[in-house]
């Protein structure tokens, strides 16, 4: 599926394709969102056309976008990248441009926080990837950055998760560093 770049409005086939996907992954996937109901999710999403557009660029990254809840205080509906596996398309990334900055040579292709602002989404923080893994096991063979708290950027690190042993792992790790098994995952809310 082609997505057009920030700014730009879907065309009314794409928008149909993508809402017809996310309703069929939506459907597969119940046990992600039990109460809640598609037509109101639907309703919503063809009256967010920016909201779908980033929603676009996660499926376009290899995110695989579910809906996981609903914010009681704002009645948002909440869709996290439910890939198997860190997003193939978002890989290789440091975490943020002071990172990316600060390398002098073999330069990653860019960095997280960067990314996730041009496509409208937001990294998951650690509480909120601990409860995606509630809902399946996600990155066996991946690792995901989450948000890091600034004290921790401040002194040069980054914080990204995995699960192994059927366990869920925060490490830290010098926020210019990249990987090709190492994405992040991303939040949008409609």
């Amino acid at each position: 599926m082609t997505v057009p770049k920030p700014g730009k409005a879907m065309a009314a086939e794409q928008r149909e394709k993508l809402i017809a996907l996310l309703e069929k992954r939506f459907r597969e996937n119940m046990g992600r969102h039990r109460g809640l109901d598609w037509a109101a999710i639907g309703k919503r999403l063809e009256s967010s056309p920016a909201k779908l557009w980033s929603l676009g660029e996660m499926e376009r990254t290899g995110g695989e976008p579910d809906v996981v809840g609903r914010d009681k205080a704002t009645g948002d509906y909440v869709f996290v990248d439910c890939s198997a596996q860190s997003p193939e398309g978002r890989t290789g990334l440091c975490y943020d441009r002071q990172a990316l900055d600060s390398r002098k040579e073999f330069k990653p292709k860019g960095n997280a926080v960067d990314t996730a602002a041009a496509m409208g989404v937001e990294i998951l923080g650690e509480e909120e990837y601990r409860e995606l893994q509630t809902l399946g096991e996600f990155d066996t063979k991946s690792s995901s950055w989450v948000k890091t708290p600034a004290e921790f950027r401040k002194l040069g690190g980054a914080l990204f998760c995995d699960r192994r042993f059927g366990r869920v792992f925060v490490y830290h790790n010098g926020a210019q560093s990249y990987y090709s098994g190492r994405a992040f995952r991303a939040s949008v809310r409609v």
